[in-house]
């Protein structure tokens, strides 16, 4: 073996380090917390995004060059039998295939067979009960296809019989020659009908006032499913947790109902001559251009004329154009009232309510038009302007249901209660109604998206009158990060129910609350999250859309963030470790030890306080823990450390608060090594090599003529000796201080330095 030269040895201690001694270093214990559950190559490692941007999604967040989506316009006419509560409409659909593959066959939703009793949904309610299908009532639920039809030519059309299959809630629909790619369009006609559920998943019901039946109509009507560039066909079934997944188009509805009904539904009434009489004609429009409620038909109205039904019906006729759902209410219940709704281009909508004399008064729905207003005012302003003519605020039995431009919610609900549901559901205007995600496997973009933007409605809402407090992350940090808990990613069909509330609601929305107020800071995130709702308005956008839209225009990297708190059900703890005086003496400041115990990374925030009582606020980067467990950093603080507080806000959610605060007298002071009689000029007889060692920060550091520097910790229980383990070596001085011996840690080889 040849014999190897000391600069050899130093290089490959320096550049290639010593494997056996990296992989044999282990992490200081603490007493707060002896186990460290961090890894920054799970946090911060590579490879985030599966796959490379495409034609259709780029890498950068948006719709490709050549994004594509398909169309569904509506032409429904149905008419209610309020006796049976049964409906019966024929379904025209005009589907354009703008995708680059030819369709042989089509996939509907029948989302009402959730309701019947051999349906995939009422097999997986359990004995103890589900707020999901028709919770418990028997009756001949589901929908009946009468028939299936393909409708083709122009002004002689022909209507053919197409062959389907229906199975659980989808049909799927053959047609009898392809549909062509990149624009061809197929009309098909569905004849229907089914009875409506009085608890219909909690989304649609059929609720007894003492006026009569109040109808709150959805899921209604055969819906196309998706065809999209990511799936293919999205024909997951309705189990009654997961929401939908929908394409847009314009919707056509004439609804024919007991002539002492009133109806309101998505999009503009085009016959209000016909079906209010000339006064409530009067109030509707004046409604349109007053900023106060005004009542359209008030409660004395509805007492004196709910009953007065002579068998004859009224047929009323609502359109809506670029939206992804249809929905409508019908009762001879309804007080009626509406207000202006002022949005930013100028541009008016109506804001309207109905409901029953049950939830009438100030304290209760006698101020939702009020809410709404100021609900899509908002939202208007600050994220995306509100694209409907109007939006209705329904008093019905669901717990709160959203559509476009009407919701439906509970008919007991009164002050903050209302406003706070009222405001919700009219947040899904945003999310998923203007940017169409698929609820169906991913709820946390529309539900927790929504909670978010709820959060700052409220705090504008009238001067603060119902601004709630900040949520303490401390407290929620258990229920946010329970080792039971399914990840935010998975679908509500894939948890538990009691889960669904925390995953698909309140936590991402905490998430997104920590990326405006934490990370990016309110503008940044203000200005990225804008840009997504603008790109993906009436698209389908995915998460990974939603993922690289905030980090490429806020111009952040954001793996470690979607890992920890979206893909991952990760936990987060952070403490103070120990603090050390600057050579011991608290006028020359002091290093603050801080380790990262869980999986989850996130900025530092820290109060200092000294003995005089003064308080000094420490912000500290994520990227600290990108290459390390602990952190020791100086601060320059001038006396003796009274305490130090982590997080202390509550800001973030550190599940062990034991570990957050160090006091003087019980906290951890560890005695400086005074490095100044180390420091100097260091030569071998063996080589040319100089190693200066240097004073940064009060650590011992190796300075090399062309080498990296590094830094010198010292050996615990060993005098006079310090350790690298990122270069490899190991110094152990002479108690003079004139020279130490160098050890190569991976082999044991030694080298003689003096001081010069």
């Amino acid at each position: 073996m040849k014999k190897q030269s000391a600069k050899a040895i130093l290089t490959a201690a320096l550049f290639f380090g010593i494997s056996s001694v990296w992989a044999q270093q282990t992490t200081q214990a603490t007493t707060t917390n002896p186990v460290n559950n961090y890894s920054y190559h799970d946090a911060f490692g590579p490879h985030f995004y599966t796959k490379n941007g495409t034609t259709t999604r780029t890498a950068s967040g948006q719709p490709g060059a050549e994004y594509w989506q398909n169309r569904a316009d509506y032409q429904i006419t149905a008419k209610l039998n309020a006796t049976t509560n049964e409906i019966v409409g024929t379904d025209e659909i005009t589907y354009t295939n703008n995708s680059p593959e030819k369709l042989g066959f089509l996939w509907l939703n029948l989302d009402q067979n959730l309701f019947k009793d051999d349906s995939r949904g009422n097999a997986v309610v359990p004995l103890t009960g589900s707020r999901n299908g028709a919770q418990g009532q028997v009756f001949d639920g589901g929908n009946k296809i009468k028939s299936v039809k393909v409708i083709s030519g122009g002004k002689t059309k022909t209507e053919t019989i197409a062959k389907y299959i229906v199975t659980d809630t989808r049909m799927q629909v053959f047609l009898p020659q392809e549909l062509a790619a990149k624009g061809g369009s197929v009309k098909i006609k569905i004849e229907f009908s089914f009875i409506a559920p009085f608890e219909g998943s909690d989304r649609m019901g059929v609720l007894e006032t003492k006026n009569g039946k109040i109808f709150t109509i959805a899921q209604w009507y055969p819906r196309m499913c998706v065809y999209d560039d990511v799936r293919g066909w999205n024909t997951a079934p309705y189990l009654g947790a997961s929401e939908f997944y929908l394409e847009y188009g314009d919707f056509d509805v004439k609804l024919t109902v007991p002539a002492n009904h009133y109806v309101v539904a998505s999009g503009e009434l085009l016959n209000g001559q016909e079906v209010f009489s000339a006064e409530q004609l009067k109030r509707y429009k004046d409604a349109a251009n007053s900023d106060k409620t005004v009542m359209i038909r008030t409660a004395d109205e509805v007492n004196a004329t709910a009953n007065n039904n002579s068998g004859t019906e009224k047929t009323w006729h609502y359109k809506i154009k670029n939206a992804r759902d249809f929905s409508w209410a019908s009762s001879p219940a309804f007080i009626l009232d509406g207000a202006k709704i002022n949005l930013p281009s100028g541009k008016k909508s109506l804001a309207l309510s109905a409901y029953p004399v049950e939830s009438d008064g100030q304290g209760a729905y006698g101020r939702s038009t009020e809410y709404v207003k100021a609900s899509i005012e908002h939202y208007s302003k600050q994220w995306f302007e509100y694209p409907y003519p109007a939006a209705t605020n329904v008093a019905g039995n669901e717990g709160g249901m959203e559509y476009p431009g009407i919701v439906f919610c509970g008919w007991k609900s009164k002050g903050q209660d209302l406003w706070g549901v009222t405001d919700h559901e009219f947040g899904h205007i945003w999310f998923p109604m203007i940017v169409g995600s698929n609820e169906r496997l991913f709820a946390w973009m529309d539900e927790g998206f929504n909670t978010f933007i709820n959060s700052l409605s409220t705090a504008a809402f009238n001067n603060g009158e119902y601004k709630e407090q900040p949520t303490d992350l401390h407290q929620e940090a258990e229920s946010f990060t329970r080792p039971d808990l399914e990840t935010i990613m998975s679908s509500p069909d894939n948890m538990k129910e009691k889960n669904i509330g925390m995953l698909c609601y309140f936590k991402p929305s905490a998430g997104l609350v920590l990326l405006r107020e934490q990370v990016l800071g309110k503008e940044r995130f203000d200005t990225a999250f804008r840009t997504y709702i603008e790109r993906w308005a009436y698209k389908h956008p995915q998460p990974d859309d939603f993922f690289r839209t905030m980090e490429n225009v806020a111009g952040e990297d954001l793996s470690w963030f979607w890992r920890s708190w979206y893909v991952n059900n990760w936990r987060f703890d952070q403490g103070i470790n120990s603090i050390k005086y600057v050579k011991n003496d608290p006028s020359k400041g002091v290093i603050i030890t801080v380790e990262n115990f869980d999986k989850m990374p996130m900025p530092i925030v820290l109060d200092v306080k000294t003995k005089s009582g003064k308080v000094t606020r420490v912000n500290l980067p994520v990227e600290i823990w990108q290459r390390n467990n602990s952190w020791s950093f100086k601060h320059n603080s001038t006396e003796e450390i009274e305490s130090i507080i982590l997080d202390p806000d509550h800001v973030f959610p550190d599940n062990n608060e034991s570990n957050n605060v160090w006091t003087a007298g019980t906290g951890k002071v560890e005695k400086a090594i005074i490095i100044d009689g180390y420091l100097g000029n260091y030569v071998t007889a063996k080589s040319p090599l100089t190693i200066n060692l240097v004073d940064r920060n009060s650590v011992l550091t190796a300075e090399l003529p062309n080498y990296p520097n590094f830094s010198l910790d010292p050996v615990p229980n060993e005098k006079d000796t310090f350790e690298s383990p990122r270069a490899g070596l190991k110094f152990k001085f002479n108690e003079a201080k004139t020279g130490f011996d160098m050890t190569i840690l991976g082999n044991g080889q030694v080298m003689q330095f003096t001081k010069k």
